[in-house]
């Protein structure tokens, strides 16, 4: 079963990794000043918002966008980056559950057998952690967010690898990492 990660423990597991916090309290990280990031993004819908010098770093996925965008995720985490995965909130849960997707988060957060309750006013973005035998619950989890979010975007995160994702509300996902050989895995395939 996935399980909830108390906020001091993301910050302590990130801060291990070298990860810093961008926002206070939320679950958006990324690599020090300074690192050598090295970027991808996977789009469903064509995007004419995304920046010409970002458009490089693209890959179009095929229809249907969200099933493809999932298969691909599971397949880089499963084929090349496994051990367990993390969903939270760049913002944090009180905002997703009290505001930004109050009509539909905790019933999503439910069918993955997680209590949206205790998340509910949490100004803090703790982690929903599925380890590598839970590709059904993270299916479930990346669809709901991928055919739900509107405005605000998570963070996902593979504890003591060097990718930082974010899925975004317009059916994407951008990668930073630091290795080199992870960001061929994200590149468009020949």
């Amino acid at each position: 079963m996935p399980q909830v990660i108390a906020y001091s423990d993301v910050l302590a597991q990130t801060q291990a990794q070298g990860l810093r916090s961008l926002y206070h309290n939320s679950g958006a990280f990324g690599f020090p000043r300074g690192a050598n990031v090295l970027y991808a993004g996977w789009i469903g819908p064509p995007d004419d918002t995304i920046r010409p010098e970002a458009r490089k770093l693209v890959q179009q996925i095929d229809p249907p966008f969200v099933p493809n965008l999932i298969n691909r995720l599971i397949d880089l985490w499963q084929s090349h980056l496994p051990g367990e995965i993390w969903f939270m909130p760049m913002s944090h849960w009180s905002f997703e559950l009290d505001h930004g997707s109050k009509s539909w988060m905790p019933d999503l957060l439910r069918s993955i057998h997680i209590d949206p309750a205790p998340l509910t006013h949490l100004n803090t973005a703790p982690a929903i952690e599925f380890t590598p035998s839970e590709i059904d619950l993270v299916r479930s989890i990346a669809t709901g967010l991928f055919e739900n979010l509107k405005s605000s975007d998570f963070a996902i995160l593979l504890p003591d690898r060097p990718i930082v994702g974010t899925l975004h509300h317009h059916q994407q996902l951008w990668w930073t990492t630091t290795d080199a050989t992870v960001q061929q895995q994200l590149r468009p395939h020949s």
